[in-house]
């Protein structure tokens, strides 16, 4: 069973991969916050007395779970408002939260200036090649690649098959490299 330590230590170190997580997914940072923060609560309310170790995975499923809760939501939420508005539905603004992100987490006193503006640069322009991924191909490449989950727990967080998973994350993979090398970034 995990300490209430061990609990508050997981969910302070998943906090920002999840609102990251979410943010892609939602593209809106009031709505990924919220999400992030209803994942956190159900795991800590339902699990909180499971094993630390499977409190990975558990919250993982449950904030996917909640990301798909919260479109739900909002797709009832705009048909009632579609049905009973005179204007016919809602007009959202398109503006981009990615830009007011901090990079990247690193030694920022050992970079100069310069270098720094780059890292930042480069880092917004792979989340908006990441956010340009289709849902299923984001969802297991930052399962996989930012989650650091394995095949089988990401097919079991996505509710596929380990081999729609690999082809998920291969395409994502390919599209990434593609967009980041017309874009003039090599890594």
């Amino acid at each position: 069973m995990a300490t209430r330590e061990e609990l508050g230590d997981f969910l302070a170190s998943a906090e920002r991969r999840a609102y990251k997580q979410a943010l892609f997914a939602l593209r809106d940072e009031d709505g990924a916050l919220d999400v992030v923060q209803d994942a956190m609560l159900k795991l800590a309310e339902h699990y909180g007395d499971r094993p630390a170790r499977e409190l990975p995975l558990l919250f993982t499923r449950i904030l996917q779970n909640t990301i798909h809760d919260f479109f739900r939501r909002q797709k009832v939420r705009s048909t009632w408002v579609t049905l009973l508005s005179a204007l016919g539905g809602n007009q959202d603004s398109e503006e981009d939260p990615l830009e007011t992100l901090e990079a990247a987490q690193g030694t920022e006193g050992a970079e100069s200036a310069a270098d720094r503006a780059e890292r930042v640069q480069i880092v917004g322009i792979i989340e908006q090649e990441i956010a340009r991924l289709p849902a299923r191909q984001r969802q297991a490449f930052l399962l996989r690649y930012w989650e650091d989950l394995d095949v089988a727990e990401t097919a079991a967080t996505m509710g596929c098959s380990e081999g729609s998973v690999k082809t998920h994350c291969s395409r994502a993979t390919h599209a990434l490299a593609q967009a980041l090398t017309a874009r003039g970034i090599t890594l």
